[in-house]
């Protein structure tokens, strides 16, 4: 008799697919609030929305203004955001770099292989 595996194995697989990513070269990495800002950013850009650093401060759910500032900031820096020039040069425009989209094409086929070895 076989016994099929639950949501839940396959989403254990992925985490230890995922964790083994983390041994590889890769992007620094980020704090709990900047995965956060992470989800949001790349959420957006999925769905061709256009998101700033105003209203990136702007959500009270991240905290403070500033500290949701300075860990734009400290993910530029680490290589995981970039800010492109708008219509109004006050404000900037948050978006993904490239090793950023290549680490969620990383996650991706991690998770692929974990729901084909269910």
């Amino acid at each position: 008799m076989t016994t099929s595996k639950r949501p839940a194995d396959i989403y254990m697989r992925f985490l230890q697919l995922a964790e083994a990513l983390g041994g590889l070269p890769s992007l620094p990495p980020l704090d709990p609030l900047e995965e956060r800002i992470l989800a949001i950013v790349a959420l957006a850009c999925q769905g061709q929305e256009r998101l700033s650093v105003r209203d990136m401060m702007g959500k009270k759910e991240l905290g403070a203004p500033a500290t949701v500032h300075s860990r734009l900031t400290s993910m530029r820096k680490k290589g995981w955001l970039m800010l492109s020039d708008t219509e109004d040069t006050r404000r900037k425009q948050i978006e993904l770099t490239q090793a950023a989209l290549l680490h969620f094409d990383k996650l991706s086929k991690c998770l692929v292989q974990a729901a084909k070895q269910s």
